[in-house]
């Protein structure tokens, strides 16, 4: 990140840019589906793959949800539910960066709510035809293959609109994205709409090991935990970029670190990306237990987000005016925090999760 991303972040971020070259980079890293067993997947632990989670955001939110979108959605889906030939079709290339992953669940009426999403996936002989929008897909413009999640007719014994994922390659007939503009966050990141109009597949397209909302809500629990690391990398960057400019930066004679008020920020900012590791570090070590449960991961993604954001604008506040230029990484991580916070799970969303899970009550009914 440092050699790479960090001499060229500024420029990717105000051109609204994802280079796309760097997903080869990032495979021959390892770090694509690194969590991954088999099909060139390095296998690492849960807590290694957060670390790795929490380097690439101290470098650029962007490059984190690169990773996490191929990595923790397309590729988890592929693995945990995919056919041997879909794995071997897709796996290897993802792994090694030369092929793209999205993952098409949210809609633009359907974000915190999946189960409302209206794309359908109609049998037609021996082939599904699916037609639906999917909406704020990180990697649509560029990807050589999306997982899309339709509704389908009732079928094997499963009662009709049952959620079913599907695979669908660059260049299918019938299969668009639409590139979002005039992001003010997450610029360095490619985020898009996929159109699926009378969209023709056969029907080995479909993951045959899951149906229902489990199959894409999994998915997002996988991609969660790399947030409740990364969002730290994010703070941790304004936190130290805040603590050289304030040893650096004279004023009424003095650096503004010798001021009592600047130290209790400092303090504060630091206090809470410490605590925000140990609790990423105790759900990491959960996972790779195989004793986490969601609610655990909602923790973490709720605490530490929010507090990674509370942290890039107290920075901005010792930077002053420069704290709003790009020169410095401060406005960029705040920015970037601002999808961060209601992406994956908005906030509401998980404190109502870990309001289900201290009460025993459904609040979202």
């Amino acid at each position: 990140m440092r050699d790479r991303v960090l001499p060229n972040i500024g420029e990717w971020f105000e051109n609204h840019t994802f280079p796309r070259e760097m997903a080869k980079e990032l495979g021959d890293l390892g770090v694509l589906g690194m969590h991954l067993q088999g099909y060139g997947c390095a296998g690492t632990s849960a807590v290694a793959y957060g670390l790795a989670c929490l380097e690439l955001e101290a470098g650029d939110s962007g490059f984190r949800s690169f990773v996490s979108v191929q990595g923790s959605l397309a590729m988890y889906a592929l693995h945990a539910f995919g056919s041997e030939e879909q794995k071997q079709t897709w796996l290897p290339r993802m792994a090694a960066g030369d092929a793209i992953g999205c993952f098409g669940l949210t809609e633009w009426d359907f974000g915190s709510d999946p189960a409302g999403m209206r794309t359908n996936a109609k049998r037609d002989g021996g082939d599904y035809v699916l037609n639906g929008s999917k909406a704020w897909i990180t990697n649509g413009g560029i990807a050589d293959v999306a997982i899309v999640w339709a509704r389908v007719d009732a079928e094997n014994g499963h009662r009709s609109g049952t959620v079913r994922g599907f695979v669908v390659p660059k260049g299918t007939k019938g299969f668009s994205t639409r590139n979002i503009e005039k992001k003010l966050s997450l610029r360095a990141s490619i985020t898009s709409e996929l159109i699926l109009e009378d969209c023709r597949l056969p029907a080995d397209a479909m993951l045959p090991h899951v149906s229902g909302l489990r199959g894409p809500l999994s998915c997002l629990n996988e991609a969660r935990h790399g947030i409740v690391w990364g969002a730290l990398g994010a703070g941790r960057a304004c936190y130290e970029s805040a603590l050289e400019y304030a040893k650096t930066r004279v004023q009424f004679g003095k650096p503004l670190a010798a001021f009592q008020i600047t130290q209790e920020k400092l303090v504060n900012m630091m206090l809470e990306i410490n605590k925000g590791l140990l609790t990423a570090l105790h759900v990491g070590r959960l996972k790779d237990a195989g004793n986490a449960h969601s609610a655990h991961v909602s923790f973490g993604k709720l605490n530490n987000v929010r507090e990674a954001l509370a942290v890039c604008r107290e920075a901005r506040t010792i930077l002053g005016a420069s704290g709003i230029t790009l020169e410095y990484p401060v406005i960029r991580h705040m920015n970037n925090l601002e999808s961060v916070l209601t992406y994956e799970g908005t906030s509401e969303v998980h404190t109502l999760i870990l309001g289900q899970a201290l009460t025993g009550e459904n609040a979202f009914a």
